[in-house]
């Protein structure tokens, strides 16, 4: 499984982006520079990306760090991910 490709589709579908991450890159900046990132949407994403992967995510486990860059998310949900 491609965590980053699965996350892009996710982020599309919880944002309906409407295909606009096709064109995203790990370094593309999320939090601050999507519009449709506001704070409700963060916890929409979270939940989706629990239910896609089959992950717990604790408050403790997030900090705005996690949402600066596709990267950053793929990188976070492969970390929970290996356990």
């Amino acid at each position: 499984m491609n965590v980053t490709q699965e996350v892009l589709r996710v982020l599309d579908e919880v944002l309906s982006l409407n295909g606009r991450s096709a064109s995203f890159t790990r370094n593309t900046p999320l939090l601050g520079a999507i519009p449709e990132l506001d704070s409700m949407a963060v916890v929409s994403l979270i939940t989706s990306l629990e239910d896609q992967f089959g992950l717990v995510v604790d408050d403790d486990d997030i900090d705005g760090s996690t949402f600066a860059t596709v990267g950053s998310l793929a990188d976070f949900v492969s970390v929970k991910l290996a356990g």
